[in-house]
């Protein structure tokens, strides 16, 4: 069994490790329908996700009829409040991940999640789907204050805080995941499962997977 290099991986949650795309879709339909304008298919909404509910919503609001800020604020809280009663509906870990992430653990290797999401929903989110426990650190959106997001590096260095530091690799499906991690000075892979379709290389990624059962022989092969 060859070695593995890193202390930490590191995992963005929507779209990446999860595919939250069903019930932040209903979040945004749940706005769109009050509002009296026709819903968005999930495919549709898909691409605006990654960049934050209020980025999420405003694409849609765009691409229904139009947004103002005045709109934009008025119903930004009411998304977060129906996302938040309906956090776990469709949602799921991506095929092959939880298999991963035991494999990795099993090699004494830390896992550390860092989304954009706020932290008050990615904790309840992992709750539900009984994954807490299997990561060192959880970093949200709301961790650090909103001007620390990603692709700031920000959230990522304190990820690897919590998590006890060392060497770190990071997986995402957005620039805003391969940007952070360069500028953290740390390596990135990209899922192209994910919301945004793009190549690793069109993301600035190190390298790329299609499918969780490719991250552990990957990891194997990087070079120490």
């Amino acid at each position: 069994m060859a070695d593995i290099c890193f202390d930490i991986v590191g995992f963005d949650l929507d779209g990446t490790l999860l595919d939250t795309s069903t019930d932040l879709a209903g979040a945004v339909n749940h706005v769109l329908m009050r509002l009296d304008r026709a819903p968005l298919p999930v495919e549709t909404i898909k691409p605006f996700i990654g960049k934050g509910a209020r980025r999420m919503l405003e694409r849609a609001l765009e691409a229904t009829g139009g947004c103002t800020e005045t709109l934009l604020e008025e119903w930004h809280p009411i998304l977060l409040d129906y996302y938040g009663d309906n956090l776990c509906i469709g949602t799921a870990p991506y095929p092959g991940a939880v298999a991963a992430m035991d494999a990795l653990t099993a090699r004494g290797v830390r896992l550390a999640m860092c989304t954009n999401k706020r932290e008050g929903f990615a904790r309840p989110l992992l709750d539900a789907l009984g994954l807490t426990d299997r990561f060192a650190a959880i970093v949200g959106g709301d961790t650090l204050g909103p001007d620390r997001l990603k692709p700031k590096p920000d959230l990522i260095h304190e990820m690897i805080r919590q998590a006890g530091g060392g060497r770190t690799i990071f997986l995402g499906d957005t620039d805003n995941d391969t940007i952070a991690a360069r500028a953290a000075s740390v390596p990135s892979i990209a899922v192209s499962f994910g919301f945004v379709h793009c190549t690793p290389e069109q993301l600035g990624a190190d390298a790329g997977i299609d499918h969780y059962d490719e991250l552990v022989p990957l990891l194997e092969r990087w070079p120490a």
